[in-house]
C-alpha cells in the first residue's frame, strides 16, 4: 500500500457516511485492474460499521460486489482490446508474466474455478481477467456469470467478516476491525500457498 494511504486514511474514507458505500464501489473497483490498495480492507471496515448500526451490510456487500464485477469487467474489456503481447508488456516484470502465463493455463484447464478462486488473490485476479480478455476461448458470456458468482461472494465473505467481528468487539470496534482483516490475509496467504503447491505437484506428475 502506498505511504500516502495508511489505515487511518481508509478508515476516515468509510466513515458510516452515505458516500462510503461510493468510496466502497469506486476503490473495489480500481483495485480489480489497477491493484492501488486491497479493497478487502474497505468492505471489511464497512462490514464491520454495518455491525455497529453506522451503515447496511446489505448496501456494502452490493457496493463491493458491483465495485469488484465492474473493474474484472474492465480489465476483461482491456485484455480483448490490447491483446496479448501489450498486457505483458504492461506487465514487465518476472513476476508478473508467471501470474499471466498461469492464469492463460488454468483458465483454458478449468475456467470457472480460477475466476472464483483468483477474486481471492490480490493480484491474481487482475493477471486472471487481463488473461481472460485475450484468450479468445473464453467468451464474455462465460467470463461475466463466473465473475458476478465471483464478486458476490468474496463481496459477502470480507463484509461479514467485519460484520461479526464487529460485532464481537463492539466495546472495541478497532480490534474487530484487525481481526477480520486478519483472517482476510491469512486465507489470501493460504489459497496462494495452495496454489503453488497444486503446481509443484503437476510439474513432477
Amino acid at each position: 500500500m502506498p505511504d500516502w494511504l495508511d489505515f487511518d486514511q481508509l478508515a476516515e474514507w468509510v466513515s458510516g457516511e452515505w458516500w462510503s458505500y461510493l468510496v466502497i464501489f469506486a476503490i473495489a473497483a480500481i483495485d480489480a485492474f489497477f491493484p492501488l490498495v486491497p479493497s478487502e480492507t474497505l468492505v471489511v471496515i464497512g462490514g464491520s460499521l454495518a455491525g455497529s448500526g453506522d451503515l447496511s451490510l446489505l448496501l456494502v456487500i452490493l457496493a463491493g460486489a458491483a465495485g469488484a464485477i465492474l473493474g474484472d469487467n474492465i480489465s476483461y474489456g482491456i485484455g480483448t482490446l490490447v491483446g496479448e503481447r501489450t498486457v505483458k508488456r504492461w506487465f514487465s516484470s518476472e513476476k508478473a508474466h508467471k501470474r499471466l502465463d498461469w492464469a492463460e493455463r488454468t483458465l483454458d484447464e478449468r475456467g470457472a474455478y480460477i475466476i472464483l478462486l483468483a477474486r481471492f488473490i490480490p493480484g491474481g485476479r487482475t493477471a486472471v481477467t487481463f488473461s481472460a480478455g485475450y484468450v479468445h476461448t473464453f467468451t464474455w458470456r462465460r467470463f461475466i456469470v463466473y465473475d458476478i458468482v465471483a464478486g458476490l461472494l468474496w463481496a459477502t465473505y470480507a463484509a461479514m467478516l467485519g460484520y461479526l467481528f464487529g460485532k464481537t468487539f463492539e466495546e472495541h470496534p478497532v480490534w474487530g476491525i484487525f481481526v477480520a482483516l486478519g483472517i482476510a490475509l491469512t486465507l489470501g496467504l493460504v489459497v496462494e500457498v495452495v496454489r503453488h503447491v497444486r503446481k509443484r505437484r503437476a510439474a513432477t506428475v
